[in-house]
């Protein structure tokens, strides 16, 4: 029913040989997974069909001398267990005569060729120092030149210059026309606290509302700046409705925003210093 045969019993160290696995049966068959000791398999075949028999060819080699078994293989055949012979290989080594075999000086040892694996790591740490390097080029050099060239000309400017250029600056950013009033008389008050600050050279950017018109009052009763009553009640007003802007949400209409835009202008330009005398400079 089922045969194992070999086409040798005796090879030399990796010598091939062949095995045929043979069975007398076509249906129902269950070949097994070759199991070998101190043998290996090189190759096999299909299983293939021949005269109602079915048939699988193994090709083998053996790098160890000695004798080997290729143990019984056991096959299934409807639903039956079957067992193949044992066979003996014997495996040779392969015989040297010394007395023929010229002899040659040890050699000494050989340095392999250099490869790009051999030098990468050095190109990896060189890369990365020019990366490093060029960081620092441009956040030193470039962009630090770049942050002095880009500061606003304002702040150049004498004060009422820059607290024009800067309205101006405002108008063109059209806040309150794209429903950012809040952000629109923030930086409208800004401007004019600002310009006030420099001018007279006062806190008037951190003292509160009434604080500024309190100072003022007391300038113009010394006589310590140029201004008039009505640059003053502007100013209140134009501060009172930031504040109820920016802290009451107040949503003044249109008119009233163009309105407090032309009375900052105003106040810029008729709120000055007392001029110096040639008497006080003597003094």
């Amino acid at each position: 029913m089922v045969k194992a045969a070999i086409d040798t019993t005796n090879i030399r160290i990796g010598e091939q040989f062949n095995l045929k696995i043979s069975v007398g049966e076509t249906e129902n068959v269950i070949l097994p997974k070759l199991l070998l000791q101190g043998l290996e398999i090189v190759d096999s075949t299909e299983v293939d069909t021949i005269k109602n028999s079915l048939v699988r060819k193994y090709i083998l080699t053996g790098f160890d001398s000695g004798a080997f078994y290729i143990p019984q293989q056991q096959i299934f055949v409807k639903n039956q267990a079957f067992l193949t012979d044992s066979l003996l290989v014997n495996v040779a080594t392969i015989a040297v005569d010394t007395t023929k075999v010229k002899k040659f000086p040890i050699k000494s040892i050989k340095s392999e060729p250099y490869t790009f694996d051999d030098f990468k790591i050095y190109l990896y740490i060189f890369l990365a120092a020019l990366a490093i390097i060029a960081f620092w080029i441009y956040y030193f050099v470039i962009r630090k030149r770049k942050m002095e060239e880009d500061e606003p000309t304002y702040r150049t400017l004498p004060p009422y210059e820059e607290a024009i250029f800067r309205l101006n600056e405002l108008d063109e950013k059209l806040l309150w026309q794209n429903n950012k009033v809040k952000e629109y008389y923030s930086e409208l008050t800004e401007i004019v606290r600002g310009y006030i600050e420099r001018e007279l050279h006062v806190p008037a950017l951190e003292n509160t509302t009434d604080e500024v018109i309190e100072m003022l009052k007391d300038f113009k009763d010394s006589e310590a700046i140029q201004t008039s009553t009505e640059t003053i009640k502007k100013l209140k007003e134009l501060l009172q409705e930031a504040d109820l802007v920016k802290f009451a949400k107040s949503k003044p209409l249109s008119l009233e925003i163009e309105e407090d835009r032309k009375d900052a202008q105003d106040i810029v330009s008729n709120l000055k210093p007392k001029p110096i005398k040639e008497d006080d400079e003597l003094e």
